[in-house]
């Protein structure tokens, strides 16, 4: 049996897992990330895509966590100006909800928790009579109010966190399981099943627990602990619309239940609407919608849009499970925040993570290193916060680099030069290599999908099936007929043994 020493064991490729995987690498740690099934397979692609402070947490006086994740807004953008953009929303005013007032100054206090960081603009008061995004909304609605928040690709930030920790020495491991871990001679001895169903051993000084729906699993199951931190798990779903409205604002909506939704642009032609918030007690990995839920969504949008909808307009929905700090109350209002918790096995460390939110995982992940750097002495202290970029984030101007890109790329049309842009953003460069006519990108799957994509994916980015191509690191399942989808799938699945194993022969020459 093989096996392998590192500083740390990262189990979960969620995106905490891989933040903490890119921190401590960058800091000299050694570093192993496992995941199960896909990076960000589960609970961290299926978010409603933004970076936000929350401003409805300003109501459950939750005002350190909006601070802290309004200041990480804009570290986020910073660091991933390719894949995170600032987004305007509107909050169309109901006065038997909320009063303009309280609206008002709730806002106002968004504005000030992220003063000396927020570079976005400050909210206002608008006449929906009048704003472009009153043109949607029924005619009742004559007033609301815009404010800032951001946008992220969710399951591309997992990904990028994910090959910059791969660049700076990590190594990652996707399909690998963690099937078992206890403590010998004070170090941590874990057993990784492998995609190829091949067992591999690992030790490791610290064994990190960044299972998400799965940390009590995990605690219980793996590690064969009786008592551990319960991880309330909560339902959130979304559905997926044929375009609601021509503008470039989303908007939040107020629900009679005190609840929101929001609705938001999404990949030029939908609108994305969401979310639920239900308490789940199944099986993270098989959580799908449900028709209750798909007809709240709906009858939001009805609440406030001109034009109804149906169930039946649904073009794709998403459910996924978030692990919360386990608290009384209803599951809208459990804390969003998290826990990191440090305990000595015999010698060795065990650090896990309850909790969270994508907004503030840089924040996390900085916060769980820092712990175990007292005990591991890595070379480098604290650095994401103002170090480089994440891959393909090396630009200053968006629109200075597509311009270079018509000059030296010609040929590419200009609607797949900005996806690629919005997806890989300098890393475009990479995967065209020497690319010099249409011709160069290979076979054609359908939309603006092309062989020279898939197989960067594969040989880059991890994807090792259909869906992690066509529903993860871009969405270009909502476009691809049925049997589209299938070449796709056939292409990975023919793919895949042949470009990985190339890939890692080329490593292993490097090394060598």
């Amino acid at each position: 049996m093989a096996g392998h020493d590192t500083n740390i064991l990262v189990v979960g490729g969620g995106i905490n897992g891989a933040g903490m995987a890119r921190d401590a690498a960058g800091r000299g740690l050694s570093v192993t990330l496992c995941e199960q099934d896909d990076l960000a397979g589960h609970t961290s692609s299926a978010s409603t895509k933004l970076i936000h402070g929350g401003l409805r947490y300003l109501e459950q006086h939750e005002f350190r966590l909006v601070a802290k994740a309004l200041a990480e807004r804009e570290v986020v953008m910073r660091l991933a100006p390719h894949i995170a953009w600032p987004l305007l929303f509107v909050l169309p005013h109901e006065s038997h909800l909320r009063p303009a007032w309280m609206i008002r100054l709730g806002l106002l206090l968004y504005d000030s928790l992220g003063a000396g960081h927020r570079t976005l603009a400050d909210s206002r008061a608008v006449d929906l009579r009048s704003h472009v995004s009153g043109a949607p909304l029924k005619n009742t609605y004559t007033r609301g109010f815009v404010y800032s928040d951001g946008w992220v690709q969710d399951a591309r930030l997992v990904v990028l966190n994910a090959m910059d920790a791969h660049r700076l020495g990590a190594d990652v491991r996707v399909r690998t399981r963690c099937v078992s871990a206890h403590v010998e001679d004070g170090v941590w001895q874990a057993q990784l099943l492998g995609p190829d169903g091949q067992m591999d051993s690992c030790r490791a000084k610290v064994l990190v627990n960044a299972c998400g729906p799965w940390a009590g699993r995990f605690l219980g199951d793996v590690l064969g602990r009786d008592r551990h931190p319960r991880v309330r798990l909560v339902k959130g779903s979304h559905i997926v619309l044929p375009r609601l409205f021509e503008h470039d604002h989303a908007y939040i909506f107020q629900q009679p239940d005190r609840r929101i939704v929001f609705a938001i642009p999404y990949e030029d032609d939908y609108t994305l609407v969401g979310t639920t918030d239900l308490d789940y007690a199944a099986d993270p990995a098989n959580v799908v919608i449900d028709a209750g839920e798909v007809r709240y969504l709906c009858d939001a949008v009805n609440r406030y849009f001109r034009t109804p909808v149906q169930p039946k307009d649904v073009v794709w929905s998403y459910s996924g499970v978030r692990p919360l700090l386990d608290e009384d109350g209803n599951a809208s209002t459990v804390s969003r925040d998290y826990r990191i918790t440090l305990d000595h096995e015999q010698g060795a460390l065990l650090l896990n993570v309850f909790g969270g939110k994508i907004t503030t995982y840089r924040r996390l992940a900085e916060e769980a290193v820092d712990q175990l750097a007292e005990v591991l002495w890595p070379e480098r202290s604290a650095w994401t916060a103002q170090g480089d970029p994440l891959p393909g984030g090396d630009f200053a101007d968006a629109e200075r680099l597509l311009a270079a890109w018509s000059q030296r790329w010609p040929w590419l049309p200009s609607s797949l030069a900005h996806r690629w842009f919005r997806h890989y953003g300098t890393c475009t460069e990479t995967m065209l290599g020497e690319a010099c006519a249409m011709g160069d990108l290979g076979e054609h799957f359908g939309a603006d999908l092309y062989q020279l994509e898939l197989d960067y994916l594969i040989r880059a980015e991890w994807a090792r099936s259909g869906d992690d191509v066509l529903w993860r690191r871009t969405k270009l399942g909502l476009r691809l007929s049925p049997v589209e989808h299938h070449r796709v799938h056939a292409y990975v699945a023919r793919m895949v043994p042949m470009l990985v194993g190339a890939t890692a022969e080329r490593a292993e020459a490097q090394s060598a």
